[in-house]
């Protein structure tokens, strides 16, 4: 199949043999043959083309498609099935997207072509380079228009391979998740990862604690409002007992939900930490400690390190904040067409700024506070970390979710403002409740009862709109 000395990104599928489904998306199923013939057959119409569109629902269609890229080595732009037209039309434009591949909504204005899962074809193409974009995925940042994040194929490679070893992950797991096929977590990890390994995929179309449950998967990723609500249905949550591993991610995930998934299903979850522009950098490990409310080490290959604002270096002591930076194989190419917005995110040495506080102890275990730009709150003189403030919150018997912000103050530069949902009557009991926990100064100074925290397709709370 492959006439160049690269080795193939997706290695099991190029290699696979027998009827045995490798992936399954709700009730449709591809043996790896299958899967070959139908991605071949989408690559040979779009073969030459730059970048594609693809219209990334939660469908067999989409793997097709996605496959039928990397196979024809052109550069998939993934768009996610709910976007509005304003958002559809900014990423076709910026992304320059010469064809849609899959169903097209009225607006699209760009030649389609429908993916036919029953198309087969016995063309072989090489393997492109290495170095060549694979995805171009766009952030949804809180301030501007997302901005198209550009992966190579070897980045996603080394990030795949360093999670095989971090997770155990190997062709003898099942991996079952429910998540968007748009994201890094959802296609880069939870699809291409399952195909370049050959643990057979059992995608649930959504992530429902039943669907969870029935599929008899050793693998499973979620993000937290998964988990959420994996615990509120117990016996699905006993079900997911007999797995491998419980990975999550794409938010951090409250400790309360961290312990109650512990006790339902006897084992406490993985977390890890990424960006599209890094692809996942920091995590626990199958064999080793898995602590609430932090993410783990760096994965193999990885280096992280820790500045402070004038950019000099923080104490690995396990409570002094930093501006977390990354180096390693897995990061982006840039900002598509952004060349000075790529060159601000990076430091003069290379390192990319994330822009995300955090803390790390002498063992190299990483928590992750949150966005400098959101979650880093000025107050009275104090640096204080939102994410600390939220999870004190989660530990109040009547609050179920909680967001924390900074609101400018005459006083106090920035005063704490806690967002939170459940059964509270008195905001102020709830704000002595974590002055009891934390210091004095962490407490929020004014408690804001919600229906509910505005959350983004990946379960982020999106802050900016509080």
């Amino acid at each position: 199949m492959n006439h160049s000395n690269q080795p193939p990104l997706l290695t099991a599928l190029a290699a696979a043999v027998g009827d045995d489904p490798c992936v399954s998306v709700g009730d449709d199923a591809m043996s790896p043959g299958e899967l070959r013939a139908a991605a071949a057959a989408v690559a040979d119409r779009i073969a030459g083309a730059d970048r594609v569109a693809v219209h990334a629902t939660a469908t067999i269609e989409t793997v097709i498609a996605v496959v039928g890229c990397l196979t024809a080595g052109v550069t998939a732009v993934p768009v996610p099935p709910d976007s509005g037209p304003a958002e559809r039309r900014h990423v076709l434009a910026d992304s320059a997207a010469q064809l849609w591949l899959g169903d097209a909504p009225e607006d699209v204005e760009l030649p389609v072509v429908p993916i036919d899962r029953a198309a087969r074809s016995a063309t072989s193409y090489p393997e492109p380079g290495a170095e060549s974009a694979a995805l171009l995925v766009y952030t949804s940042g809180t301030t501007g228009a997302p901005k198209g994040v550009v992966l190579s194929r070897a980045a996603i490679a080394s990030c795949l391979d360093a999670l095989y070893d971090a997770w155990g992950w190997t062709a003898e797991d099942t991996l079952v998740h429910g998540l968007p096929l748009f994201h890094v977590h959802g296609l880069v990890l939870g699809v291409l990862g399952a195909l370049r390994v050959g643990s057979p995929l059992k995608h649930t179309v959504r992530p429902k604690p039943a669907a969870y449950a029935e599929a008899g998967g050793s693998l499973y990723f979620g993000v937290p409002t998964v988990w959420s609500r994996v615990c509120a249905e117990p016996a699905a949550a006993r079900a997911l007992g007999s797995a491998r591993l419980l990975v999550s991610g794409s938010a951090p995930l409250p400790m309360p939900v961290f312990e109650k998934l512990s006790a339902l299903t006897g084992a406490a979850p993985v977390e890890r930490y990424g960006m599209s522009e890094t692809l996942i950098t920091l995590s626990t490990r199958h064999d080793g400690e898995r602590r609430p409310g932090w993410v783990g080490t760096a994965l193999p290959g990885v280096h992280t390190r820790l500045r402070d604002e004038r950019g000099g270096p923080v104490p690995h002591d396990g409570e002094s904040l930093g501006q977390l930076q990354v180096t390693g194989p897995t990061l982006f190419d840039g900002y598509l067409g952004l060349p000075a917005k790529t060159a601000e995110s990076f430091t003069e040495d290379g390192w990319f700024r994330t822009g995300d506080i955090a803390v790390v102890d002498a063992g190299g275990f990483h928590r992750i506070v949150g966005r400098e730009s959101v979650d880093l709150i000025k107050s009275g003189g104090y640096r204080i970390g939102a994410g600390e403030v939220e999870q004190a919150l989660l530990a109040h018997p009547g609050v179920r979710e909680a967001a924390v912000v900074g609101v400018p103050d005459d006083d106090l530069g920035q005063r704490i403002v806690a967002y939170v949902v459940g059964e509270v009557a008195d905001g102020t009991a709830v704000a002595e409740f974590v002055a009891g926990t934390l210091s004095v100064h962490k407490r929020p100074r004014e408690v804001r009862v919600l229906e509910s925290l505005p959350r983004n397709a990946m379960g982020k709370v999106q802050k900016n709109l509080l």
